[in-house]
């Protein structure tokens, strides 16, 4: 009896020792997993992770109001900075600019008319009605002087003599005329009317840039290489600047980070160039390597959650993010679980 009450009692102790070890590692475990993050060993750091890329989620949108033309990429295409993601409607655009380059046109060879003068034709023409008027007036001349001397000896009337004089002022009067003429063909272009004609070149110039300008507007371009991760806008839909309405988002994933939440007991453990690893569920053991490259300087709340009923969402965290070693691969958006080695000081 003895004997059974013996092996009775060292059986309740072995299940009571087991009974306490049992409760105090669920505690442990419920104690990481409200807290976020995972217990490892006293050489690392471990917190929940989001993968992201480099340039981090680009939104797309237009700089101005219409109806798309054309959308011409579609979720995970690869584009290079400077491709055209989407086209609007811009036959308006389009003509404007033409309106303003014939407009240039015409103010560049006004200038060139200044500043070149008359053509050689013109200046010969002036110049030989210059030289005819001449001969006219010097004809005219001696034989006013003839007939004013015949007029004196009476070989002819004084009205006869008369009539010479008045040609020979007319006379006088085209050769001034035909030398004014030939005196504007001739002239260079006075300063004023130079600069007038070069600042109309400049504001067509201007006009011109501003329609360019605009027109190009209607193309929206990739502003860096990268991957599109969202098609937002169709083909025949409107846009507008009145509100945000986005086209593409895309990002530059040529480079991976992960923006990570470590608890708040653990940031005096934090140092930028840390050496870090991920994993993730998704690919069984594998580590994806990196450093920590920035650390937070604000407190804040969760930006990650789990599904554990005991999560304490109060619990404060400093943002770190890891950036991921050249060639390395994960989805976007992914969840991962992160670790980071403590420094040995």
């Amino acid at each position: 009896m003895k004997r059974t009450m013996k092996i009775g009692a060292g059986v309740a102790a072995l299940i009571l020792i087991g009974a306490t070890g049992f409760l105090r590692g669920r505690g442990e475990t419920v104690s990481a997993a409200a807290s976020g993050v995972k217990v490892v060993n006293d050489g690392l750091i471990a917190a929940p992770g989001r993968v992201e890329a480099v340039s981090e989620e680009v939104r797309v949108s237009s700089e101005l109001s219409g109806r798309l033309k054309t959308v011409n990429v579609e979720e995970g295409d690869r584009v290079v900075q400077g491709q055209v993601l989407a086209e609007l409607e811009n036959s308006d655009y389009r003509a404007r600019v033409a309106g303003a380059e014939a407009e240039l046109a015409l103010r560049e060879a006004e200038l060139r008319k200044i500043v070149n003068g008359s053509r050689t034709e013109e200046r010969r023409e002036a110049e030989a009605a210059k030289q005819a008027g001449k001969a006219v007036l010097e004809n005219a001349k001696s034989e006013t002087e003839r007939r004013r001397g015949l007029a004196e000896r009476g070989v002819i009337s004084r009205d006869e003599a008369d009539r010479y004089e008045r040609a020979y002022r007319v006379a006088q009067a085209e050769y001034e005329q035909a030398s004014q003429r030939f005196a504007l063909v001739d002239v260079e272009a006075r300063e004023e009317d130079r600069s007038k004609a070069e600042a109309s070149v400049a504001e067509a110039r201007a006009q011109v840039a501003e329609a360019r300008a605009v027109y190009e507007k209607s193309f929206l371009r990739a502003p860096m290489n990268g991957v599109i991760l969202r098609k937002l806008r169709h083909t025949g839909e409107s846009v507008s600047t009145q509100f945000d309405s986005p086209v593409i988002t895309m990002a530059d994933d040529s480079v991976l980070r992960v923006r990570l939440d470590v608890d708040e007991t653990d940031v005096a453990k934090l140092r930028v160039g840390q050496q870090a690893y991920v994993t993730a569920e998704a690919f069984g053991d594998r580590k994806f390597e990196g450093k920590v490259i920035r650390v937070g300087r604000i407190l804040g709340k969760k930006n990650l959650r789990t599904d554990e009923p005991t999560e304490h969402v109060d619990t404060k965290i400093l943002e770190t993010l890891v950036e991921l070693n050249p060639g390395e691969k994960l989805p976007l958006g992914l969840r991962v679980d992160s670790y980071i080695a403590i420094s040995k000081k």
